[in-house]
């Protein structure tokens, strides 16, 4: 396990996700509000930035909040 006074590599590792997941999630409400930014690329109907940035930012949260420092 973690010694005393460590913090974990999955707290680094999850907080990147999360960071990532929103950067997606908003460029995904960009497009949902400007249909033109990406109409060139094909399956846009299905939003995948938008549902990629919401399964990172789920998949961030899960590793910092069970990986968080000062958590025995």
């Amino acid at each position: 396990m973690v010694g005393e006074g460590r913090i974990s590599i999955w707290f680094f590792i999850g907080a990147i996700l999360l960071i990532y997941g929103v950067i997606i999630f908003a460029a995904g409400i960009y497009e949902l509000i400007n249909p033109a930014f990406g109409a060139g690329v094909k399956l846009h109907e299905l939003h995948s930035s938008f549902w990629w940035g919401i399964l990172l930012i789920i998949i961030g949260l899960v590793y910092t909040i069970k990986f968080k420092p000062g958590k025995v």
